[in-house]
């Protein structure tokens, strides 16, 4: 069967390879259905054609996923509910936000100065088989895939080569930085549940070329003054080397090469010149090292963010765009199952969401959104704000196996929220509904895979876009469709 998954070769790291081998065996094995190499371009043009007029298609050229792993409570933040029974109501106030109607729990006074820029998915949904627990559920978010060994628990094996690709690595792949500058950047801290460290966060089949640029300074979860000791060594050049060396040296590259017909020939094809060049001129370049210099920040734009670790990712993660960074990925600064600032709140939620994660979310990511929007950055930069799942609508109740405090809510992956902003998403909106105690979406459900879908097409990405796992097998990016109402 012909298979026409987009434009000629862009499913490909050598794009500029046009057709491949594959696919004119795909042609030529399907001649009995009248399919010809002439067909081919027609089909993939018209293909192409049929993306490129939906809504959003291409817009954005870079996103920053604030990863909220641990879970948050939907309920306490940003669909809180009137009229529910004592064990379902948030012990929040609920306050009014911009848009008319639309309610925040105290928590969040500054996201809801903002919220007239994004739009509230408050209707993220999926049945879970085996991802009540983070490890699982969080590779499902960040890869479009759920794995084939899931223990009960819903702990993974650790990364492995034959793990689907994390998002940011596929967009990479795909498109590519037009400027010497790191396409894809994680911090400050990896993806995490107990022992399982990094699982959904590398780019798996895909190869370790398209994996991202892990930023983990040195500290615990707890040191709220990390990001002031970031180190990119591996970004400068060594003190007895100088750029004019350097460049010297490829000189002297590309001398021998010339001198070598049969290996260039033989070679061509992997670009090697393209490669080395892209490396070295990120090295003399300066602009990835400049990007993470945060002190080059005012200090009044540094307090805006918030002076702790989300808040400084933040911060970073928008230097990083600026200065041509494809894929941003902040991950909430503490491991997913764990106490005090994580959002995996079994006991003592009241106290840890007020002093300690809400705070630094609310002023974090409403700064984020009203600096890029300030800065004519949104227009071209997607945010996404989301976690694993939420919590659960009655405390005190044990949904995932683990215990429970009354002042505690479990693992509820049927009903939570995502905020989405930038690209041509609509300002000012709300996509879905939950019902009255945000136990189950009344309208639109979105499953995880369906939010992927719409990122990859947000950067004119098919979603269907054929890769090839570590046993040559065609798979596709992600098995959903984009959520074009999503945008304006």
């Amino acid at each position: 069967m012909l298979r026409i998954p987009g434009p000629p070769g862009k499913d490909l790291c050598d794009s500029h390879l046009g057709v491949t081998r594959r696919d004119v065996l795909r042609v030529g094995g399907s001649g009995i259905l009248g399919a010809t190499l002439g067909t081919l371009f027609h089909l993939q043009a018209a293909s192409a054609n049929q993306s490129g007029g939906l809504p959003g298609w291409g817009r954005a050229k870079s996103i920053i996923m604030c990863y909220l792993q641990g879970g948050p409570s939907h309920i306490d933040l940003w669909d809180p509910k009137e009229n529910v029974p004592d064990n379902v109501k948030s012990a929040f106030k609920s306050i009014s936000t911009k848009l008319p109607g639309v309610k925040f729990t105290e928590l969040l006074p500054k996201l809801a100065q903002v919220v007239d820029k994004v739009t509230l998915i408050r209707s993220m949904s999926y049945t879970p088989n085996g991802l009540f627990n983070h490890t699982a559920a969080i590779y499902q978010m960040m890869t479009g895939y759920t794995t084939d060994k899931v223990s009960p628990s819903g702990q993974l094996e650790p990364p492995s080569p034959k793990d689907f690709p994390n998002f940011g690595s596929n967009i990479i792949r795909l498109r590519p930085p037009e400027v010497p500058m790191l396409p894809f950047v994680m911090m400050p801290r990896p993806l995490q549940e107990s022992n399982v460290v990094g699982k959904g966060g590398t780019a798996g089949f895909l190869g370790r070329a398209y994996d991202p640029y892990t930023l983990y300074p040195p500290g615990d979860d707890m040191d709220m003054n990390k990001m002031d000791r970031i180190r990119v060594d591996d970004l400068q050049l060594q003190p007895d080397v100088f750029a004019v060396r350097m460049q010297r040296r490829a000189r002297l590259r590309d001398a021998i090469e010339r001198n070598m017909p049969e290996i260039e020939r033989a070679v061509a094809s992997y670009n090697l010149d393209e490669y080395y060049d892209k490396a070295l001129s990120l090295v003399i370049s300066g602009r990835a090292r400049n990007a993470f210099m945060l002190s080059q920040e005012p200090d009044s734009i540094r307090d805006r963010y918030g002076r702790n670790t989300f808040g400084q990712s933040c911060l970073l993660a928008r230097r990083l765009v600026e200065a041509g960074t494809r894929v941003v990925e902040v991950i909430w600064p503490k491991v997913a199952n764990s106490n005090n600032h994580s959002w995996d709140v079994h006991s003592g939620l009241t106290k840890r969401m007020r002093d300690q994660s809400g705070p630094m979310f609310d002023t974090g990511l409403s700064a984020l959104i009203a600096d890029l929007d300030e800065r004519g950055l949104l227009d071209e930069t997607l945010v996404v704000a989301v976690g694993e799942f939420g919590r659960s609508p009655q405390r005190g109740v044990s949904t995932s196996g683990n215990g429970n405090s009354n002042d505690g809510r479990d693992h509820w992956p049927y009903c939570y929220t995502a905020l989405i902003a930038g690209a041509g998403i609509q300002r000012g909106s709300v996509y879905g509904e939950s019902d009255k105690t945000a136990s189950a979406p009344l309208k639109d459900p979105v499953h995880p895979g369906q939010l992927l879908a719409t990122i990859y097409h947000a950067f004119g990405i098919r979603p269907d876009t054929i890769v090839y796992n570590h046993l040559n097998q065609p798979r596709e990016l992600v098995k959903a469709e984009a959520i074009t109402e999503l945008f304006g």
